[in-house]
């Protein structure tokens, strides 16, 4: 029998890694069981662990794998049902290549696809204007997309993992100058660095945060930084 904070973490666990297939990290752990600070997480997960409802996956960061579910779903040692904590932000992911016609595929369906001027990789040191190429579009489809204006970005690097955008996944991103806190966008630095991080406001200050526990969180000064655009899905090829 699991507790109901046990309960509540497997289920938002489970549920994460059938939204991205990413588990996710331990301040959203932290922050959807609202608890204070990440040693309960560790506690929790080696609870879970020993008791054969996950495992830790070897050599990959915080990757861990949902072996089976309570067999009465919905009730914890409380004997109340446990309601499972809504996931946090996760990027919609595309599968597949969009850019060849499926077969059977419909002249209505190919007409719902929208061609986005895709930049090159963002990395640090490059501003976004430096990035743009006309030549290269990527095809999304067309319900992905909102009202205003939007463009794609290739990732280059791992340091916003465990929010699953991988390194050579292609982001989608709504060009605007402001964002909530809490945000996933892409970030201008000094008026010469962009970079992909989670925005924090805090006090004057603005945090950008990676999603790898390799990375440390940056913070600067409001006038240091500027938003020019906000993720609102990606496409991955296998």
């Amino acid at each position: 029998m699991l507790t109901r904070k046990q309960y509540e973490l497997l289920i938002f666990i489970d549920q994460r890694l059938k939204a991205s297939g990413v588990s996710p990290s331990f301040d959203e752990m932290k922050e959807a069981l609202d608890l204070k600070s990440k040693s309960g997480i560790h506690r929790l997960i080696t609870g879970l662990e020993e008791r054969g409802f996950i495992r830790r996956l070897p050599h990959r960061a915080r990757a861990l794998e949902v072996l089976k579910l309570p067999e009465n779903l919905g009730t914890a040692d409380t004997g109340t049902a446990a309601a499972a904590p809504s996931p946090r932000f996760a990027p919609n992911v595309i599968r597949g290549d969009f850019t060849a016609a499926l077969p059977g595929a419909s002249v209505g369906a190919a007409a719902e696809a929208i061609d986005l001027p895709l930049y090159g990789k963002i990395a640090a040191g490059t501003p976004i204007e430096a990035l743009r190429d006309y030549a290269n579009t990527v095809s999304v489809p067309a319900m992905l997309l909102g009202k205003g204006e939007h463009y794609a970005l290739t990732v280059e690097g791992d340091s916003m993992i465990e929010a699953g955008i991988l390194d050579g996944d292609v982001v989608i991103l709504h060009r605007c100058d402001t964002a909530e806190n809490g945000t996933i966008v892409v970030a201008l630095v000094d008026d010469n660095e962009a970079t992909l991080k989670r925005l924090r406001r805090k006090g004057a200050s603005i945090a950008l945060e990676p999603a790898n526990q390799k990375y440390e969180t940056r913070i600067f000064g409001p006038d240091r930084v500027k938003v020019q655009g906000r993720l609102i899905g990606l496409l991955r090829r296998y």
